[in-house]
């Protein structure tokens, strides 16, 4: 037994490992430092790391996030790394427990390339076996090992869900990088030819620190050959794609950016022979085994028997597939016994084939005549005159994404480990199974599963011969050695994150931000106690009281922060933008870009700021959703003809029951009402209509027909034409473009009666002297008399100048729910509290909001609903149409309302994009300036139970109901 005589606890140590220096281009981590950050923010963990300069992410940045540097990482439970250890620096000796006088086995986990017996790496898994030192070299040999305290080894391949699934991988970042690496091969072959294609501009994958600067270039290729279309020499230019995996699914994610057309094999003959087909796009077959392989006998592939007699199976994919590729990315893995994709011989078939990019990278495999490994530094080798990419370290070459998408899916792991280090029982018992079923050795001996490598083991031992006699005696010292001279305490910078205003869709917003532990959070409000509730039992959140009108105060707090979120009234957005320009901050709102704003775009670019809008519920949401589903139509080669789309927050169906309006305010009631007095402008069923804000609410929309449980009408949404450009869709071949917003029956009547009497004017004042007076003192401001007191038939008479008959009871009767008539007084709604009546003058719009914001609250147990619908027709090649529709459906709950959840939580998953570098645009913009927005916004309301619903059928859209509808409407104005 090895005893230490201290009585202190330590905490669980995690190692970063330095990669082997020889691997020049492996830059990956197993860990961000945001991960890091999260790990240290628990108290009881701690981080060290290696030193490296050719790491992807520099250590400041992990001593910023709570790591100490190390030289050895002797200290550490857990050693992470990517490849395996070098020999020389692998600790397989025990370490401390953290919780008595005692060691325990230290973990190594690593891509150890040992789980298939692969003999150059016998030497690495020996190491890690009883009697494992007496075999190695000494002068490669690190710490020794304890017997029965061997290391455990976790390898990240034997990682798996329950259904047997790979769960930390890069095989995606692998598709991505081997299909860039390929594209700029087949452009190289292509110019040896004598014919230059617009891929010679495809950018190698490890030429940028972000994926995002890649598929913004691939975009630029795929716009030129749009337009111009790929050399007539070439004739059309189709790319095979095999397999079905995270390979696969990286190849066909990059090659979206490009203008795609998806063929069938059996397509292939005509539409290379054809001297007319398009040369403007790019023909993509998915070959999948159905299509090439088959039995001896004829018989149609199927995958169970496939798989159970794979020799009874042969390809066809040389005659079938290769001879009208020109170029073939292959994604699909093989083993031995089963039929070679394109052997040596069948190659010399392929005679368009320009390049050949084998991202699985069998040696020797599917592809015979693959018969090395590529590297970054030389790519490719000719095998017959086709150009060969078998780079076997393609995410190295995109060390940034794949380190943060392989990171946040190992983390779970490295908190299991842990609650195992630290003795009690994890949550995750998933990831614990999996751990388990991961780990090849443990206490000197091999696990289940893998007991078969000893025969290879004794083989490459039985060729060594014992290097060292006898067993090593650990001393105290050389385990608890903490070379205390080489350790550097981090100093923890957290980003700093200034919110503006604290109104309804703050919370959502502000627990998502604040849930980040990099994150320091200044909530200012002119609301105190708002702001306060805001940021209770959060730690890293603050509350201040601040006013707009005191700039040097906010101006110094722009100053201060990282970004900046504006939650205020959309006309004090400039005001902040202004100071985020000045200061070299970027800033984000929910808001439309006004005018104002757009106005700032060259001093922001200039600046090298983002201004970034749009970015909630509608304006926001709507943008992010609708550009993922014309991104996937657009992959398809589809023609969008029509683009409807209807957004709104409304009560839930059972809340609005009886209530005036059929409405409750979970936001703002002036930007309500201020809404529905915009000018609408749009295209439907090939018609243009604009329509005034002062017949909004009458030119409406009566039935939306988009559910078959409610009732719903909808209103047109300012100006419609000017997302045409937005969404990149063309304006000669839409029929219809329409954006709205979607009330239940009854609220575009009653308001535009509200709007009848006064109750909207926004700039000529009236002083209230009781609430009731409120109807009675705006229509004398509009009529210009007098009109008594506490009279109600006087009233009425005077509502019967300014309304049809029809109007007037359905408006007293809601004046009389809402307590605004005069004497004989009705009750006020139970729901309704007293409001101090305003002591200064105001228009009747800002004292009918301030009014409802308290009449027509949510009370506790009351929940909203947000409903979000585009309707896109896109018409295929043989002009068929198809319906296809995007819907998001949420309600509130005891936590936070739907509105507050669709518009804060948005802002905050742009936010930490913006603050994680994911965002490299500057100037103002919306949120489909930048995948990395939109798709993050989309990811981030998906894991939170918000995720957008896509359909596609048959028949008619809603177009023909719409334009019925507003054609009645119209002809009553």
């Amino acid at each position: 037994m090895y005893r230490f005589y201290t009585s202190k606890a330590t905490p669980v140590t995690i190692g970063i490992r330095r990669e082997d220096p020889e691997r020049i281009w492996e830059r990956r981590a197993p860990l961000t430092p945001d991960a890091v950050a999260e790990l240290v923010s628990q108290g009881d963990v701690r981080v060290l790391i290696q030193e490296c300069e050719r790491r992807v992410f520099p250590v400041d940045e992990y001593i910023r996030a709570g790591a100490e540097v190390h030289p050895t990482l002797e200290p550490a439970h857990v050693v992470l790394g990517i490849k395996e250890t070098p020999l020389h620096s692998l600790l397989t000796g025990p370490v401390r427990s953290i919780y008595r006088n005692a060691l325990v086995p230290r973990t190594h986990m690593m891509f150890s390339h040992t789980i298939k017996g692969q003999e150059y790496n016998m030497p690495l898994l020996s190491r890690f076996l009883t009697g494992g030192d007496s075999y190695a070299d000494p002068k490669l040999m690190g710490e020794k090992s304890v017997p029965q305290l061997e290391a455990r080894l976790v390898d990240y391949e034997l990682l798996t869900g329950t259904d047997g699934k790979r769960t930390v991988a890069f095989g995606w970042h692998a598709g991505v990088a081997g299909t860039l690496e390929a594209l700029s091969a087949m452009a190289h072959k292509h110019l040896q030819l004598g014919v230059a294609s617009p891929f010679l501009y495809t950018p190698r994958p490890h030429t940028s620190p972000h994926l995002d600067a890649h598929r913004t270039q691939l975009r630029h290729i795929g716009s030129q050959i749009a337009e111009y279309g790929t050399p007539k020499s070439l004739g059309p230019v189709v790319f095979g794609v095999t397999g079905n995996g995270n390979v696969t699914q990286g190849i066909l994610s990059i090659l979206s950016e490009l203008p795609i057309v998806k063929v069938n094999a059996d397509d292939l003959p005509a539409l290379v022979s054809d001297p007319g087909t398009d040369l403007r796009k790019i023909y993509l077959v998915h070959v999948l085994p159905s299509s090439y392989l088959s039995r001896a006998n004829g018989v149609p592939y199927d995958r169970s028997d496939y798989y159970a007699n794979p020799q009874e199976y042969h390809s066809l994919f040389h005659t079938k597939v290769a001879p009208y590729l020109t170029l073939l990315l292959n994604g699909v893995g093989w083993n031995i016994g089963f039929p070679r994709l394109l052997t040596t011989s069948q190659l010399g078939l392929a005679k368009r084939l320009a390049a050949i990019g084998d991202i699985s990278c069998d040696i020797g495999g599917g592809l015979e005549f693959v018969s090395r490994a590529t590297t970054i530094d030389v790519p490719s080798y000719d095998v017959n005159g086709v150009t060969v990419v078998a780079v076997d370290i393609l995410p190295a070459s995109l060390p940034r994404d794949a380190s943060v998408h392989f990171s946040e899916r190992l983390l779970r792991y490295v908190r299991s480990l842990v609650d195992d280090y630290k003795g009690v029982k994890g949550e995750d018992v998933e990831a614990t199974d999996a751990l388990k079923r991961a780990t090849m050795t443990s206490g000197g001996r091999l696990q289940n599963g893998h007991k078969w490598l000893a025969e290879k083991v004794e083989a490459w031992r039985a060729t060594q011969g014992p290097r060292t006699k006898g067993k090593r005696t650990t001393s105290d010292s050389d385990v608890s050695s903490e070379h205390e001279g080489w350790r550097r305490r981090a100093v923890e910078r957290k980003k700093r994150v200034l919110v503006l205003g604290s109104g309804m869709v703050a919370g959502p917003a502000v627990d998502e931000l604040a849930a980040r532990p990099d994150v320091e959070l200044i909530v200012a409000s002119n609301t105190l106690q708002e702001a306060e509730h805001l940021v209770a039992s959060r730690p890293n959140a603050s509350a201040l009281l601040v006013t707009m009108d005191d700039r040097t105060r906010v101006s110094q707090l722009v100053k201060e922060s990282d970004i900046v979120i504006s939650l205020l009234p959309a006309p004090l957005h400039p005001v902040v933008a202004e100071l985020c320009i000045e200061h070299k901050k970027h800033m984000v709102t929910a808001s439309y870009i006004l005018p104002a704003m757009r106005s700032l775009h060259p001093r922001a670019q200039s600046a090298g700021v983002l201004l970034l809008n749009e970015i909630g519920l509608d304006p926001g949401i709507d943008h992010c959703s609708a550009h993922s589903l014309l991104s996937r139509l657009r992959s398809e080669n589809k023609q969008v003809v029509s683009f409807t789309s209807f957004c709104g927050g409304l009560p839930a169906p059972e809340v609005a029951e009886g209530v005036p309006l059929g409405y409750k305010f979970s936001w703002s009631p002036r930007g309500v009402l201020r809404a529905v007095g915009e000018g609408a402008t749009f295209r439907l069923a090939g018609q243009n209509w604009e329509i005034l804000g002062e017949n909004l609410l009458v030119q409406n929309f009566p039935d939306v027909p988009l559910s078959n449980v409610l009732r719903l009408e909808g209103l047109a949404n300012r100006n419609s034409m000017h997302y045409a450009e937005t969404y990149s869709l063309k304006d000669e071949e839409l029929r219809t473009m329409l954006r709205g917003t979607l009330r239940y029956p009854g609220f575009s009547s009653l308001m535009h009666s509200f709007e009848a009497i006064n109750l909207l004017e926004s700039s000529k004042t009236i002083l209230l002297d009781c609430w009731s007076s409120l109807p009675r003192l705006a229509l004398e401001q509009k009529l210009g008399v007098s009109i008594p007191e506490d009279d109600l038939p006087s009233l009425k008479s005077a509502l019967a100048s300014v309304l049809p008959g029809s109007s007037i009871p359905p408006l007293l009767e809601a004046l009389n729910w809402l307590h605004l008539l005069p004497a004989p007084r009705a009750s006020p709604p139970a729901s309704s509290p007293l409001i101090p009546v305003p002591g200064q003058a105001l228009p009747p719009a800002d004292a009918l909001a301030l009014y409802l914001a308290h009449v027509l609250r949510y009370v506790p147990h009351e929940r909203d609903l947000v409903l979000l619908h585009h309707e896109i027709v896109a018409r295929d090649r043989s002009g068929a149409e198809e319906v296809h529709t995007s819907t998001l459906t949420a309600y509130g709950d005891a936590r936070a309302s739907a509105m507050a959840r669709t518009v804060g939580l948005p802002v905050a998953f742009a936010t930490l994009r913006v603050l994680d570098g994911s965002v490299r645009a500057t100037g103002v913009c919306g949120p489909t300036a930048e995948k990395a927005v939109w798709r993050g916004v989309l990811e981030g309301l998906e894991s939170r139970g918000l995720g957008v619903k896509e359909r596609v059928r048959s028949g008619p859209s809603m177009e023909g109901v719409l334009a019925a509808g507003l054609q009645r409407t119209t002809a009553s104005v």
